[in-house]
């Protein structure tokens, strides 16, 4: 790819957030990979409101659905309603295994849900699967950089 691809990581956990951003800094692609800790501020991200004013639309979300401040079903809801970034492709990557948590995600919208691993190799070993099947085997829709 000529440019990177922008993901927004929604995550309240700093050691989940560093082993992401090792993760996708050791792959083969480019990733822009912008980062906020609770729900609030990924609505301010995706509305491109506050300090997140002319922020261009992402690529992919990956979303923890147990974040502070709005949780993650809500920003899961938020983004699917919304006509301009419905079609953003939103991976749950989240510590809850449980089948009721499983089935929201999904009737709300979720492009996949993946329980996150205690371990640190297979940790990254999600991340980089994931960094690898949505962007070299998935044809993905363009996301309207501008609309909001």
């Amino acid at each position: 790819m000529s440019h990177p691809i922008k993901v927004l990581l929604v995550e309240d956990n700093p050691a989940d957030v560093e082993l992401t951003l090792e993760a996708l800094g050791s792959g083969k692609l480019r990733v822009d990979l912008d980062v906020v800790t609770d729900g609030a501020a990924a609505l301010d991200y995706l509305n491109r409101t506050g300090s997140y004013r002319g922020q261009a639309a992402p690529n992919m979300i990956i979303l923890d659905l147990n974040v502070p401040r709005v949780s993650g079903r809500d920003v899961l809801a938020f983004v699917k309603s919304n006509e301009h970034l419905k079609r953003v492709p939103i991976v749950i990557l989240t510590s809850s295994a449980a089948e009721t948590d499983v089935a929201q995600s999904y009737d709300l919208g979720a492009n996949c849900y993946v329980t996150k691993p205690l371990d640190f190799g297979a940790f990254q070993n999600i991340v980089t699967s994931l960094e690898t099947f949505w962007f070299t085997v998935v044809c993905l829709p363009t996301v309207d950089k501008d609309a909001s």
